[in-house]
């Protein structure tokens, strides 16, 4: 495989699209290629990367906005910003640990290409929300700019928020513009021991539902909870049910103790301190829990109380071990590997209760065989066909990535 082109310009990556459209060549973009292993297996004729594509633009504490390039290491923004007790609140997953690759080398680019958030997105938002501009080159090898360094600035088609989670279909981005926030002052986290996942489930839809203001709320199947770092909670090999509470100190402390209060009926919790809180939500954000090679690894988004009942229907048909975030309303689901990652059952179970599904881990033949992304409604299908017309007529930015013939 011929070495990847780093353009370290806006017109030298125009220029580099253009070569490759005169001649109709289609071409794979990468960040740091920690999601290279996501997506249907393509055939292209070059790589380009946008790891010369570094550096944080702006960042102004006060307006909590920071603009930096697409190649910029994440690890780099996040330390910039942990220097001003400040962070981006959507908590960006790494899917490098879970798609046999390393933690911590992602790109700020690749974290909004695919608009994979955390677990704060129950309350934040998803990664997306965040984005208020955008710099980049479309398939035509045309230079836009979409969006401004405040919200009052973005007028007209919001191309930022349609670029998030286009995993470089549409352009290639060069310069993000995004909101940040403070870091909390202190944060616990309430962690309940055995629950059954319709019993978990419904414990963490009753916190979310109270005015305690609920940062985090995950469940850990049996499987999943004994690889964890944290050696007291691995060794009670059962079941796990975490609640975050974050704020000021004095309002954690009475958060906490009223929330348990609520709900006193799931038994009593076990209580992570502030730094022990930090390192296990630092590891789910690392999905290392999930890091088991070479089962297969879906992604299903689905209506929290419906969570467990697909899970359910799924395990009818295969082993599964799951891991519940965003209140049960995501589902990272890791199933033994076959020969369709057992995609049919598992659309089924879907189709039936509601959501859709993404195969996040398996093998090329595989991934190259099944549907990776949820199959598309017509009306969909027709609007991403001409969504990518529009950006890429030649539909030469990484295709058939996400669709056969996109």
């Amino acid at each position: 495989m011929s070495e990847p082109l780093r353009p370290a310009a806006d017109w030298e990556l125009a220029s580099m699209i253009a070569s490759f459209a005169s001649r109709n060549q289609p071409i794979e973009i990468v960040g740091n290629r920690t999601k290279a292993r996501v997506g249907r297996p393509m055939q292209t004729a070059a790589t380009i990367t946008t790891q010369s594509l570094r550096g944080i633009k702006l960042y102004e504490p006060t307006e909590l906005v920071m603009s930096a390039q697409a190649g910029t290491p994440l690890a780099q923004i996040e330390a910039e910003l942990a220097g001003n007790r400040q962070m981006l609140a959507f908590e960006p997953i790494d899917l490098g640990p879970a798609t046999g690759g390393v933690a911590g080398v992602q790109s700020v680019g690749g974290v909004f290409a695919a608009n994979l958030s955390g677990p704060r997105r129950v309350t934040a938002g998803a990664a997306r929300d965040h984005l208020i501009g955008v710099k980049g080159v479309n398939g035509r090898s045309e230079v836009f700019k979409s969006g401004g360094r405040v919200m009052k600035n973005v007028t007209g088609y919001d191309i930022a928020r349609g670029l998030a989670g286009s995993w470089g279909t549409l352009a290639v981005m060069t310069e993000l513009t995004f909101k940040v926030l403070p870091w909390p002052e202190s944060a616990t986290t309430l962690v309940y021991a055995g629950l059954p996942d319709e019993f978990a489930i419904e414990l963490l839809c009753a916190a979310m539902g109270t005015p305690y203001e609920v940062s985090g709320a995950a469940h850990l199947s049996a499987g999943l909870s004994r690889r964890l770092g944290h050696s007291s909670l691995a060794a009670a090999g059962a079941a796990l049910t975490a609640v975050r509470v974050e704020n000021f100190t004095q309002s954690v402390a009475y958060r906490k103790q009223r929330l348990a209060d609520v709900l006193s009926a799931y038994g009593a919790p076990i209580e992570l301190d502030y730094g022990e809180t930090l390192a296990f939500w630092g590891e789910l954000r690392q999905l290392r829990v999930l890091s088991d090679m070479p089962s297969c690894l879906w992604r299903i988004s689905t209506s929290p109380r419906n969570g467990p009942k697909v899970v359910a229907a799924i395990r009818r048909h295969m082993t599964a071990e799951a891991y519940y975030d965003w209140s049960g309303g995501l589902v990272w689901l890791e199933v033994p590997a076959s020969a369709d990652a057992g995609a049919s059952d598992i659309r089924r179970a879907v189709a039936v209760h509601g959501g859709h599904a993404t195969l996040i881990r398996a093998d090329p033949q595989v991934r190259s065989s099944v549907d990776v992304f949820q199959p598309q409604t017509p009306t969909l299908e027709r609007l991403t066909r001409n969504l990518k017309a529009a950006f890429d007529p030649q539909g030469i930015l990484n295709p058939g990535r996400m669709y056969a013939g996109v």
